[in-house]
């Protein structure tokens, strides 16, 4: 029998978040459009007033830290408390005064130092979650670097599965076919993926076997973490990890990023225009080689290499430099390249664009965070999401549910089930075992599935249904 009982109405979470810079009106915008009750606490008039004013949200004028402030806030009802101001200290000392009230607490922290005692803050603050922006940029562009064809890469299930996007090559094996036509001799484990969409002249689609694909599609395909080489080279996309580096900018995001790629045996050029800064990266990094100089100097890049590079990444603190840095960097080189975008507007300007892969640390954080509020949702209803992720601008959903009872979506071949438009169900894990589907797989009780979809809302398995 399958659970029939009548679900209670979803229960809005009671968030407080301190902080009304970039990334405190992203999470207010999101968190906002899914219907949580949301007070924003910030200490300069005109970010509360602005917020306010464009969100149904209660604002508070204080500081984030204060006790009565907090209490004005009803910490005592909050269900997640966050703390995204531009002070790390002011961060971890909100969310320590904000403990009394047993709130589930998440901080931004973003200072090295910190970050090497996360678990220690943790465990001593009790904070469910440290988020940095900077280590978690790097962190994604440190991926990339592992499949330089890629456009993104997101794990799921653990990191057994990957979302990978790419470009179509023209002429190239996906170039003109059908996916019945590239996949129906994939017949092993080690060869079966799924594509789960595919952005074509900026619309997004959820394909079918029939649907051919062009040159210049982005295809995002879903496979099984330990079968990525493989399939990688079956398609002649390259997979080769590249072996030099070349990083304009030597902020947070850099040292981060720099440090990982040495970890992965890459060579790594810093260019950073300001000699004191050189000098503490030269101490903290000296496996890199970091260079005192103007990164947007063409003769400078050129004497260093720029046209030999495997990769080039512009993280300097200005959008427009580093849109003009990659531009420079693709037309005299085959270099990877990355570019960092802070501001949310101009999208569609951005996306015209040949940047290679671009990461905007803004939404990379908020995603993170969103992902923790639902699942902290999770519990006080019968939403049973474990990880969301946004993808081509909040247009696509990609879900993964935790299936703990049985419902009408279970125990049934997927081709019985009449699925609403715009859905792929990506894959299946059980017991650590990442099955992508097709149409006589079945979802079981204990499995975790993935969904992708472009409608929204979704929170539990059920809601694929027509």
């Amino acid at each position: 029998m399958f659970n029939t009982k009548k679900k209670p109405e979803k229960k809005p979470l009671k968030i407080i978040i301190v902080g009304c810079g970039k990334v405190g009106r992203t999470l207010v915008d999101k968190l906002n459009q899914e219907g949580n009750d949301i007070t924003v606490i910030d200490q300069i008039p005109e970010r509360v007033e602005e917020i306010t004013n464009l969100y149904d949200v209660m604002g508070i004028v204080g500081n984030g830290a204060s006790f009565s402030i907090q209490t004005e806030a009803e910490i005592e009802n909050a269900d997640l408390f966050i703390a995204v101001t531009d002070s790390d200290e002011l961060n971890l000392l909100c969310c320590t005064v904000a403990k009394h009230a047993n709130c589930s607490t998440i901080a931004r922290v973003r200072k090295p130092d910190y970050i090497n005692e996360a678990g220690y803050l943790k465990e001593q603050l009790g904070l469910q979650m440290i988020i940095n922006p900077d280590l978690e940029s790097a962190t994604e562009i440190a991926k990339l670097f592992y499949i330089p064809s890629a456009l993104e890469i997101n794990s799921f299930a653990h990191g057994q599965a990957e979302l990978i996007k790419i470009v179509v090559e023209k002429n190239g094996l996906l170039d003109g076919k059908t996916l019945s036509e590239v996949f129906t001799n994939c017949k092993n484990d080690d060869e079966k993926i799924l594509v789960v969409t595919v952005e074509r002249d900026g619309n997004v689609i959820i394909p079918n076997g029939d649907f051919q694909i062009n040159a210049d599609d982005k295809v995002t395909f879903v496979l099984p973490k330990r079968h990525r080489r493989a399939f990688l080279n079956r398609l002649n996309i390259q997979s080769v990890q590249l072996k030099s580096c070349m990083i304009i900018g030597g902020g947070i995001t850099s040292f981060y990023l720099a440090n990982q790629l040495i970890h992965m045996g890459l060579e790594v050029k810093i260019i950073e225009s300001k000699p004191d800064r050189c000098r503490l990266l030269s101490e903290l990094l000296p496996n890199a080689i970091v260079i005192n100089g103007d990164g947007t100097d063409e003769i400078l890049l050129r004497e260093e290499g720029i046209d030999i590079t495997d990769g080039f990444v512009a993280l300097t603190g200005i959008d427009e430099q580093n849109i003009f840095l990659t531009m420079h960097a693709k037309k005299v080189s085959n270099a990877k390249v990355v570019t960092k975008i802070t501001r949310e507007n101009f999208k569609d300007l951005i996306d015209s664009m040949d940047l290679g892969s671009v990461i905007h640390p803004r939404t990379i954080t908020s995603e993170a965070i969103i992902a923790y509020a639902r699942a902290k949702r999770a519990s006080l209803d019968y939403n049973n999401i474990e990880t969301l992720y946004h993808m081509y601008d909040s247009r696509v959903e990609a879900i993964e549910f935790k299936v703990d009872s049985q419902s009408l979506a279970t125990e049934k071949p997927l081709k019985e089930l009449k699925l609403k438009d715009g859905i792929n169900v990506a894959f299946i894990n059980r017991n650590g075992r990442i099955i992508i589907p097709n149409g006589d797989d079945k979802i079981i009780v204990g499995d975790s599935v993935m969904i992708v979809t472009t409608n929204t809302g979704f929170t539990t398995l059920d809601d694929i249904l027509n």
